[in-house]
C-alpha cells in the first residue's frame, strides 16, 4: 500500500442525507460528524432502519449527500458522486452484506479481480493476472479460483472474493456493510479474524457496519451508537460491555444474548419499549424519549448535543447534563446514593 493512502484518514462533518419518496422527504442521516484514525475500525451499531447503510453508501459515492463534508486525508470525497478522478475512487471501496449479489453471476473470479485494475489502468494483462492470485491467495483462495464462477462457490468463499475485490485496489478506508450477515455462525468468525489480519498487513482503515454488538465488539476500535441518523454515543470498545451510558446504548445491550446473565436479572428492555419515530417526521427534542425510561420534560423540546464525558467517550443525553437533577444524573446518583444501582451497569463481560 502507497504511503500517500496508508496515512489517510476519514474526517466528516455535520452531514446529511435525504431521501425524496412518494411519502415525503426522509432523513437518514442527519448531521453526523465522525472521523477514523488510519488503520483503525469504527463500528457503527443501530437498529435496522437508523441510516448506517445510507451513511456507508454516501462515504463511497454511491448516495449524494445534502449538506457536510467528508474528506480522507486531502481528497474530498463528495465529489466520488460526480467527476472524481480514478485514483480518488480507488481510495475508497466498500464490502456488502450479500456475497453472492455482489458478484456477477455469469462473470469468473479472475476477471472480477482483474476488472477494477484494467478499469484503473493498473499493470499489463500479466501484471494484473499476477495480482489476481497474489489477492486470492491474501484471503486463503486457492489459486484455481480464477476460473470458477460465483455459484461453484461456498458463501463464505464468495464473501473472501468480495474482500479481495475490496483490496486490490490498495484503498485507505473500506466500508464494510455488514459484511458476516448473511453468513454461517461458523463463517462469520473466520471472516471477522480475516478481516483483522488484513487490516494488521496492509493498514487501511475500517467503518464496519452492522447491527449486532457482539460482533462490532470483537473488531472495532471504537464505536459510534446512530439512532433515527443520528450519533448517539461514541466509546472506546473497552467500555461498550460495561460502560455504556446512553439508555438506548444500554437497550442494545440487552438485546445480546448471554448465557451468563443470572435468571432473577431483570432486563431493562421491557421498560423501553414503544413503537419507533417515523424518520420522515424528526420528534422534537431528544428522538429517543418516546422510548426512553429516563425521559424528562427538558427533552422533548431540547435536543441534546454529542458532548464528551470521559476521554474518548461522548454521549448525546440530558441526563449527564451539569444542571440535571441528582435524583436523575447517573453520576452523582450513584455516588449519594449507595443503595441504589446507577443507570450504567456492570456486566458480566463480553457476551
Amino acid at each position: 500500500m502507497s504511503e500517500s493512502t496508508s496515512v489517510a484518514s476519514l474526517s466528516i462533518k455535520d452531514l446529511t442525507v435525504r431521501y425524496k419518496t412518494s411519502r415525503g422527504v426522509l432523513t437518514a442521516v442527519d448531521h453526523v460528524s465522525l472521523d477514523i484514525e488510519p488503520g483503525k475500525t469504527l463500528g457503527l451499531v443501530g437498529e435496522s432502519g437508523c441510516g448506517k447503510s445510507s451513511l456507508g453508501r454516501t462515504i463511497v459515492g454511491l448516495q449524494r449527500a445534502d449538506s457536510g463534508s467528508m474528506h480522507l486525508g486531502q481528497q474530498d470525497l463528495g465529489r466520488l458522486v460526480d467527476g472524481a478522478s480514478k485514483r480518488d475512487r480507488r481510495a475508497v471501496q466498500m464490502i456488502f452484506q450479500d456475497p453472492l449479489s455482489a458478484l456477477d453471476p455469469r462473470q469468473r473470479i479472475g476477471r472480477a479481480l482483474a476488472t477494477p485494475l484494467a478499469v484503473h489502468g493498473i499493470g499489463t494483462r500479466a501484471e494484473r493476472r499476477a495480482k489476481v492470485e497474489a489477492a486470492l491467495a491474501d484471503v486463503g483462495l486457492p489459486a484455481d479460483s480464477v476460473s470458477r464462477l460465483p455459484h461453484e462457490l461456498s458463501g463464505g468463499q464468495r464473501q473472501r472474493v468480495n474482500i479481495a475485490r475490496a483490496l486490490i485496489l490498495e484503498p485507505a478506508l473500506v466500508v464494510c456493510d455488514e459484511p458476516v450477515s448473511a453468513l454461517d455462525v461458523s463463517l462469520q468468525a473466520q471472516v471477522l479474524n480475516l478481516l483483522s489480519d488484513l487490516q494488521q498487513r496492509h493498514g487501511m482503515a475500517y467503518l464496519f457496519i452492522s447491527h449486532d454488538l457482539a460482533v462490532i465488539g470483537h473488531l472495532a476500535d471504537s464505536i459510534a451508537v446512530m439512532y433515527l441518523g443520528a450519533i448517539v454515543e461514541r466509546l472506546p470498545r473497552e467500555r461498550l460491555w460495561n460502560g455504556a451510558l446512553h439508555p438506548y446504548t444500554q437497550l442494545l445491550i440487552d438485546s445480546v444474548p448471554r448465557t451468563s446473565r443470572s435468571a432473577g436479572k431483570q432486563s431493562r428492555i421491557a421498560s423501553m419499549d414503544g413503537d419507533l419515530p417515523s424518520a420522515y417526521s424528526m420528534p422534537s427534542g431528544c428522538r429517543f424519549r418516546s422510548r426512553c425510561p429516563h425521559a424528562m420534560p427538558r427533552c422533548a423540546t431540547q435536543s441534546p448535543e454529542l458532548n464528551e464525558r470521559a476521554p474518548g467517550h461522548s454521549v448525546a443525553c440530558h441526563l449527564y447534563a451539569d444542571d440535571a437533577p441528582d435524583s436523575r444524573h447517573p453520576v452523582r446518583k450513584a455516588q449519594t446514593n449507595a443503595s441504589s444501582e446507577p443507570l450504567n451497569l456492570a456486566f458480566d463481560g463480553h457476551p
